[in-house]
């Protein structure tokens, strides 16, 4: 995104509740941020059926849409308002190089337009999974043509596009760099998804991806989109329980690689096989312990800040 702010000067983002889109863009670098309340506090009837709260219309800023070229779309985060946001969306996808009010003849002339992530569904305390930002970006597409009889050309960041495993790579190895002096990425990622359609498809396609220089091992938890006792559409390498159940797998699974390593190392007595110590099997059983108190001890403070 740091790239797209150096790139693009005026950008209207979307979604979420209230300025919170509009602070993350502007903290990523992005010099003017409009948002969808801005528009429709310049022109009211841009949305019929919307009108702004008090809160949207404190926040919102006052501007001529009229003069302002609108360089390229960013949909941060999950829409509140879809038949809003999508007729802004459409106004400017079908616009003169994003000028408002205006109309391109041969619909080729709008801003590019950013999707955060393409997931179609997520996990809400409601027993079935709800629309996500994928199904907003299907049904803008789906609009688009019926209105332009043209395809829409759109970018999604995020999972599962191997872009954002490799920008993760690069990321763990700055911080291992950074932290330990380690200037490499480590030699296994373990990847814990609840959505088998990006979680788990980007982890095993990054893995299997000649652009992959380590590994990537995808774990599929079961408290989120992906339901207990049904056939993922896309198959991890482990699927537990939550999150802790995950973090314990992948500490069992690096302490029988470690042992299996330490039993193979040639001695100096004639090439045989190491024998592994007890303490060390104790010590790194101690360790594991202390990992999962320790995992669940942050879970529970994050608990007790939501609540």
């Amino acid at each position: 995104m740091r790239e797209m702010a150096e790139k693009y000067h005026t950008v209207l983002v979307m979604g979420g509740e209230g300025e919170k889109c509009r602070l993350v863009a502007e903290g990523y670098g992005f010099k003017d941020v409009v948002t969808p309340g801005d528009i429709i506090k310049d022109n009211r009837h841009t949305t019929p059926f919307r009108k702004l709260t008090e809160e949207e219309e404190k926040h919102s800023r006052i501007r001529n849409f009229g003069e302002v070229d609108i360089e390229a779309i960013f949909v941060f985060a999950d829409s509140r308002d879809w038949a809003g946001d999508q007729q802004i969306l459409l106004d400017l996808l079908t616009s003169k190089n994003g000028r408002l009010g205006t109309r391109s003849e041969n619909y080729d002339e709008g801003p590019p337009i950013f999707f955060s992530h393409n997931d179609m569904v997520w996990a809400t305390s409601h027993e079935s999974t709800r629309l996500g930002m994928g199904a907003l970006r299907v049904s803008l597409e789906a609009m688009y043509k019926a209105v332009t009889r043209k395809d829409l050309k759109s970018t999604a960041f995020g999972k599962p596009q191997i872009g954002t495993f490799q920008f993760a790579t690069r990321l763990l190895q700055q911080w291992r760099k950074d932290t330990h002096g380690i200037n490499s990425p480590p030699e296994t990622v373990y990847f814990v998804g609840d959505t088998p359609e990006s979680d788990i498809r980007g982890t095993n396609e990054y893995n299997e991806s000649p652009l992959c220089h380590n590994s990537w091992y995808s774990i599929l938890v079961c408290t989120g989109v992906y339901r207990k006792g049904t056939k993922p559409s896309f198959e991890p390498k482990a699927t537990v329980e939550n999150v802790l159940g995950a973090v314990n797998h992948g500490i069992e699974r690096e302490m029988k690689k470690s042992l299996m390593r330490k039993a193979l190392e040639p001695t100096f007595n004639g090439g045989e096989s190491a024998v592994v110590d007890e303490d060390e099997e104790k010590q790194l059983l101690r360790a594991q312990i202390k990992l999962q108190d320790d995992l669940i001890e942050n879970l529970k403070r994050q608990l007790a800040q939501r609540s």
